[in-house]
């Protein structure tokens, strides 16, 4: 999503680091299918319409729980210190260089000349209080955890700030990078987070307009951008979310990109000479998940159970159309610390049944399954209906608004739910502590409720070593334990994929997700 190396001690990592993502962002495809020539003139100006899956629960990035709110604003009204480039390695954004002086202290150069969408000027005051907002336990940002790690932030002058870390963390810069480090406006934050949750103040090529939830948000070029300015005036999101709407508006001339393409419209888009699309290989992974501090799956025998009952590849292909892979963990192979070696449950009903026996549900029991009301995961939930009743698992289906079940997950209210984590800054450390973590439990993103002692502690020693190979051998063994409890069952490694009336150019997808909109024009 978001998404000059790392200096020092940590240098070998980030090395790793953008190998390792190298191929996300070239993975963004755009398929020309109408035969349309690339080198056509680009035209700058007009408005672009966004056809929007679903609407942003929140605008304060502190606040905000999931990537598709961080997409209407990450990147585009908000900047952060540093940014990820087309091949996911970092650049400099509103720090223009940086360095680590010794294990716990990371020191950056501010770029000079910038304002914020308010006329406040942006400076290390700034830096140093947008952190501090969110680490503030008053104001009980849900993002904290992220940010766990920093002692103290401190305005050397002006244009240099200095985080100092209580422990030494690998993936501070992802951190940084990610829409949790969006930098904003001091005399914003003075106005508190109701505003913020509703006007977004920051320093990016667009600035904030207008939000009619439900309905449709717009942003505006910032004429006084500091870098290269937008081509287009402005960007207008409609939410529609009806997959075939979004698909018809911009067949139709109506809208110029439609964003979460579902898999039951890929052949479609391919077919329509009025349409491109987009592909881009992402770092997320789709789960179902259990709330294990409910019966019956606070037992790891009923969990497991229904792992052995739920065949994958069935999912993939008749649901998913083969877009993205079979998961086993619930980091992708692209994110840093992925396990290569882990065995999956086989699918086996007698297995599944006997665990049931063990566990006091010889006959089964009732239970639901709540997902939000995207095309595909509703078929997932009906799938694993299917395969659940097999082994005497009866299971109601609940379809929320993508809102109302971020609600009813966050407050634990389910039993089962379809779901996944999009992970926002290629490590590793960004699944485990958001999904697993117990600090993590509800809106921070564990809506399992999971709690293992020994994965917290792995954790945070994941998040302190340096050494890539003691790293990667923590987040193994997390991988193991997780899969062995089974607080989510991984189902896919996500692809991203848009479509665009023939007339736009410059768009593309970022690994996590984003839509890229800085350099597309409308011809």
């Amino acid at each position: 999503m978001k998404k000059t190396r790392l200096f020092g001690s940590l240098l070998a990592l980030s090395l790793t680091v953008g190998v390792a993502l190298t191929g996300c962002g070239a993975g963004t495809e755009q398929q020309n299918v109408n035969g349309a020539p690339a080198s056509e003139a680009a035209k700058e100006g007009g408005t672009l319409i966004v056809a929007r899956k679903a609407d942003a629960n929140n605008l304060d990035p502190h606040f905000i729980s999931n990537i598709p709110s961080a997409n209407y604003i990450y990147g585009k009204v908000y900047e952060s210190l540093v940014a990820r480039d087309k091949n996911a390695g970092y650049k400099p954004a509103l720090a223009t260089e940086w360095k680590q002086v010794d294990d716990l202290t990371w020191e950056f150069k501010l770029r000079e000349g910038v304002t914020f969408h308010d006329g406040t000027p942006f400076n290390a005051e700034a830096v140093k209080k947008t952190f501090e907002r969110a680490l503030d336990p008053k104001v009980g940002s849900p993002r904290a955890s992220n940010f766990a790690m920093i002692k103290e932030i401190k305005a050397v002058d002006d244009k240099t700030v200095q985080f100092i870390l209580d422990y030494p963390f690998a993936p501070l810069l992802s951190i940084l990078a990610s829409t949790e480090g969006s930098i904003i406006s001091p005399k914003a934050i003075a106005e508190g987070a109701d505003t913020l949750a509703r006007k977004p103040v920051g320093t990016g090529p667009f600035k904030f307009e207008d939000w009619i939830p439900g309905q449709e948000m717009t942003l505006a070029k910032n004429e006084n951008y500091w870098g290269e300015k937008p081509k287009v005036d402005k960007v207008q999101y409609k939410v529609v979310p009806e997959d075939t709407t979004r698909i018809a508006m911009v067949e139709a001339g109506e809208a110029h990109i439609g964003d979460q393409l579902p898999v039951t419209e890929v052949e479609r888009a391919q077919a329509t000479p009025s349409m491109n699309m987009v592909r881009a290989e992402g770092l997320g992974v789709e789960y179902i998940g259990f709330n294990v501090t409910k019966k019956p799956f606070d037992d790891v025998r009923v969990r497991q159970a229904v792992a052995h009952a739920i065949e994958k590849e069935a999912i993939v292909k008749g649901v998913y159309n083969n877009v993205g892979t079979e998961a086993v963990s619930s980091m992708s192979p692209k994110v840093i610390g992925y396990n290569p070696n882990l065995e999956d449950y086989k699918y086996d009903v007698n297995e599944a049944k006997s665990l049931l026996a063990a566990a006091g549900y010889a006959n089964g029991f009732k239970t639901s399954i709540v997902t939000d009301d995207r095309k595909e995961r509703m078929n997932v939930a009906e799938v694993i209906q299917s395969q659940l009743k097999g082994i005497g698992i009866d299971v109601e289906i609940k379809v929320m608004e993508y809102g109302a079940y971020l609600e009813y997950t966050d407050k634990g209210e389910h039993a089962m739910f379809i779901g996944g984590w999009g992970n926002a800054t290629g490590d590793g450390d960004y699944n485990q502590y958001n999904v697993f973590h117990s600090s993590s439990k509800g809106s921070a993103g564990n809506i399992a409720f999971y709690n293992n002692p020994e994965v917290d502690k792995l954790i945070e020693e994941g998040r302190r070593e340096k050494d890539e190979a003691k790293r990667n051998a923590i987040y193994a063994k997390l991988q193991e334990i997780e899969l062995k409890e089974v607080p989510v069952i991984p189902i896919r490694t996500i692809d991203h994929v848009s479509v665009t009336a023939k007339d736009v150019k410059g768009f593309w997808l970022s690994p996590v997700g984003y839509l890229m909109l800085d350099e597309v024009t409308i011809q």
